[in-house]
């Protein structure tokens, strides 16, 4: 009987070895992950990777050594590609392979000191283009001097709807505001839809609003322009930038303009609810600029556009900067112009 329990014994003990080797090596694991975690490693060792393109992204396959074993990980990870800008009429008429010593993103580019008239610099100025919002300064300057009531309430109809790009709007049909408050986001926020019932609730109606805005024009000696909306929108608001100094000129007298497209954020209340909208031109927040007045403009022909007043080294500046490519580059065009300024200050 005692010899039967010692060979039991001996029998148990070899029974529980897998079990002891497993703890062991369980323990082991847990040490070494522990060891690992202590230095910022992990217990995941990636062995290889193979990538695989496909149409819509790229299939990642890696080998990795999870618990001592391989294992085979396919990750999908989607391809994020830039769309470029669409060629715009300045691209087709060949505006792009003009070559400037500053190296700016935009086709068209004129710069003058607002008080001397003197140009600082120029690029293509004299050609005429399409300006998006920029239309919008014009319209802008038609309300001021046409001295209609500002607190008149004006509705959105189906009439201000985009039928030209197609763009949607925060304000509803039915919405209604004063023409204070359209004016300010039209100006800040380049909001189309206020723009167009601007043009629609002038004596006479939009017609009669578009032949004011040429009419001013021709009054301001911009005889490369011509509008045929108030918000911009069609590729038929054209002007060139020699032009637009001179509508940046005539604005800026009006301080109610001045203040509205410089605002960095306004809230508005069409049917009892607010809506708040923010600056379309981020150098307004940017506290290394001192800008006086400004609006942007954007729609494929006519590429990324700006205009603005600024005070860079004690001067008024007036600038112009047309059918620019990128999101960005219209204000990183206006940034290098500011510093390029800044340091020929002495010789202009």
């Amino acid at each position: 009987m005692v010899k039967f329990a010692r060979c039991a014994v001996v029998f148990s003990l070899i029974a529980l070895l897998p079990v002891a080797s497993a703890l062991a090596a369980t323990n082991s694991h847990k040490n070494s992950s522990k060891r690992h975690a202590a230095h910022g490693k992990t217990h995941v060792a990636a062995h290889k990777k193979i990538i695989i393109h496909t149409a819509s992204g790229k299939l990642v396959k890696r080998t990795v050594m999870v618990h001592g074993k391989r294992k085979v990980i396919t990750e999908r990870v989607a391809l994020v590609r830039e769309v470029p800008d669409r060629p715009s009429m300045g691209d087709t008429a060949g505006l792009k392979n003009t070559q400037d010593p500053l190296d700016l993103k935009s086709n068209v580019a004129y710069v003058v000191d607002q008080d001397s008239s003197k140009v600082l610099f120029e690029k293509n100025s004299e050609v005429s283009l399409p300006i998006a919002s920029i239309t919008k300064l014009m319209t802008s300057l038609v309300v001021v001097e046409a001295h209609q009531d500002m607190d008149e309430q004006i509705e959105v109809t189906n009439d201000d709807i985009d039928k030209e790009k197609n763009t949607s709007s925060r304000l509803k049909i039915g919405a209604r505001l004063s023409r204070s408050d359209m004016l300010h986001i039209a100006l800040m926020s380049s909001e189309n839809r206020a723009a167009s019932a601007l043009g629609r609730n002038y004596p006479g109606g939009l017609p009669a609003f578009v032949t004011a805005m040429n009419t001013k024009a021709k009054q301001l000696g911009m005889s490369d322009t011509h509008y045929v909306d108030s918000s911009g929108l069609s590729s038929q608001n054209r002007a060139s930038a020699r032009d637009l100094v001179k509508l940046v000129n005539a604005a800026y007298q009006h301080p109610v303009i001045r203040q509205y497209s410089t605002d960095s954020k306004y809230v508005v209340a069409p049917g009892g609810k607010n809506l708040e909208y923010g600056t379309s031109n981020k150098l307004v927040i940017n506290p290394a600029w001192e800008i006086g007045l400004q609006k942007t403009g954007y729609i494929a022909e006519a590429g990324r556009c700006l205009v603005m007043q600024a005070i860079i080294e004690g001067r008024n500046i007036v600038m112009v900067f047309l059918d620019s490519k990128g999101k960005y580059s219209r204000l990183a065009d206006a940034d290098r112009m500011k510093k390029w300024l800044e340091t020929i200050k002495p010789h202009v």
